[in-house]
């Protein structure tokens, strides 16, 4: 059976199309924006991807058409789609008809770290022995791909509230009925989509609201939005992690906010210490979190903690590119303000000595829109120069940002400016850190290109990870 994917080099819809190679299914895919890791995974499991979206991509017709959420009316391959009446599905439908339905899903939403509480929870379950399918928005460094089709009956998967497809606009973990469900925050995202909080809590409502009697609810305890979106109705068992307040159920016990390692407490009992090799605040309440929903699924907390002992981290998740000549180049895929402020902290915790240059490129749907720009002034309070670009269609001014914020920051309008600065002010001990959302053209790999030509080989130094 062939299928065809839409919009296949998005981190959902290329996973899908690794898991329905792993079936059998003969896979192919159109897309525009094609670049590593997934366009690499893609190329890896012998998926041909096609550049744009021709109708003669579907010419043969394949047997069914995977709609992903980035393809709207008026698209030539989608209209040719409709015109012919081929048969065509969502991805989230998809993947629950031919995978979730017949598994015990753990699903991991939130707004923010729901990458790495998924890669560490499909780690602790693989490290168990249970060897879970999963499917996650990143390629986690302990398995070197993003999603896995196997027989077991634990799946994990990545639980993101954006939505389904342009026939279906409700949130894609809908599909998804999970039997675990970690709720891990919520912040107003995705404002092409929604118009404020109150519509993003009422799919999460929606959410809870499939989550069966006998499974259970894992949420932060620290977070009011998650603690309202449960007081609208809840039918499932509840526990609450936090890395703030003995009073939740799971508690991490750690004075250091930039130390890895830290005391896990379980209704106010000692059950074990976890140092999961990545930093920060926010890495402690998610490895908590991680540990909680392994546990649910019938993991030892000490064998859930040891797991932990060997997280490798995400690609893209603060992923050390390499030292040159003392300067330590890395790639993260921070692009909401709260993920920009606790990765510079955990950074700077970990690095307190190193010059910190943050380079940024404002390019998700909201921060084009300008919602987050003024939360963005006191984002990289951390870092001791910031640079940003400034790419076309922009709702707002950056250059008006860049005046008001702390650091103020340095405004260019291409890459090759960014890189020239770069090379040019660059010394030994800084740290350069690269936060997009999308392949910032390559920055990053340019980046590593050009110091390497002047400084020679990379030299892996410690590998300050935050997830």
């Amino acid at each position: 059976m062939h299928i065809h994917i839409l919009g296949i080099c998005g981190t959902f819809m290329g996973s899908l199309a690794i898991i329905a190679r792993q079936l059998g299914y003969e896979v192919s895919g159109s897309d525009t924006n094609v670049y590593p890791p997934m366009s690499t995974q893609l190329d890896m499991a012998g998926i041909e991807i096609k550049e744009g979206y021709s109708a003669e991509h579907l010419m043969p017709v394949p047997d069914q058409v995977i709609v992903g959420n980035v393809m709207t009316r008026g698209n030539e391959a989608l209209e040719y789609l409709l015109d012919q009446r081929l048969p065509f599905t969502s991805g989230p439908a998809w993947l629950h008809e031919h995978v979730l339905r017949t598994r015990q899903v753990l699903a991991v939403a939130g707004t923010h770290g729901k990458t790495t509480v998924t890669s560490m929870l499909a780690w602790i379950l693989e490290s168990a022995g249970l060897e879970p399918g999963f499917l996650i928005g990143g390629v986690p460094e302990n398995f070197g791909y993003p999603s896995k089709f196997s027989k077991s009956r634990h799946f994990v998967i990545e639980a993101d509230e954006y939505d389904t497809a342009f026939f279906d606009k409700r949130s894609k973990f809908l599909h998804y009925c999970p039997h675990t469900l970690v709720l891990n925050n919520l912040e107003f995202d995705h404002a092409d989509i929604f118009d404020g909080i109150g519509d993003i809590k009422r799919q999460f409502h929606h959410l809870v609201r499939i989550v069966p009697g006998g499974g259970r609810i894992i949420f932060n305890h620290d977070d009011r939005d998650i603690r309202d979106v449960l007081e609208m109705g809840c039918w499932t068992g509840v526990e609450s992690f936090s890395a703030m307040d003995a009073s939740a159920t799971w508690f991490a016990d750690s004075a250091d906010p930039g130390a890895s390692r830290f005391s896990l407490q379980r209704q106010g009992q000692p059950c074990g210490t976890c140092a999961p090799g990545v930093f920060g605040r926010h890495n402690i309440a998610n490895a908590t979190a991680a540990v909680a929903a392994a546990v649910h699924a019938g993991v030892g907390v000490e064998d859930a903690c040891r797991a932990l002992e060997s997280f490798s981290g995400v690609k893209r998740r603060l992923e050390h590119k390499g030292t040159f000549g003392g300067i330590r180049v890395y790639d993260d895929f921070a692009h909401h303000p709260t993920e920009i402020t606790a990765t510079l902290s955990a950074f700077r915790a970990q690095q307190p000595q190193a010059r910190i240059v943050a380079v940024f490129e404002p390019r998700s749907n909201t921060m084009r829109l300008g919602v987050h720009a003024d939360t963005l002034v006191h984002a990289f309070g951390e870092a001791d120069r910031v640079m940003m670009l400034e790419p076309d269609g922009l709702e707002w001014s950056v250059r008006d940002l860049a005046e008001r914020m702390i650091p103020a920051a340095h405004v260019c309008t291409s890459v090759d400016a960014i890189l020239d600065i770069l090379m040019h002010e660059a010394h030994g001990g800084d740290s350069i850190l690269v936060l997009s959302n999308g392949s910032f053209e390559g920055l990053s790999d340019r980046l590593v290109s050009m110091l390497e030509q002047r400084a020679g080989p990379a030299v892996q130094g410690p590998d300050f990870r935050t997830g």
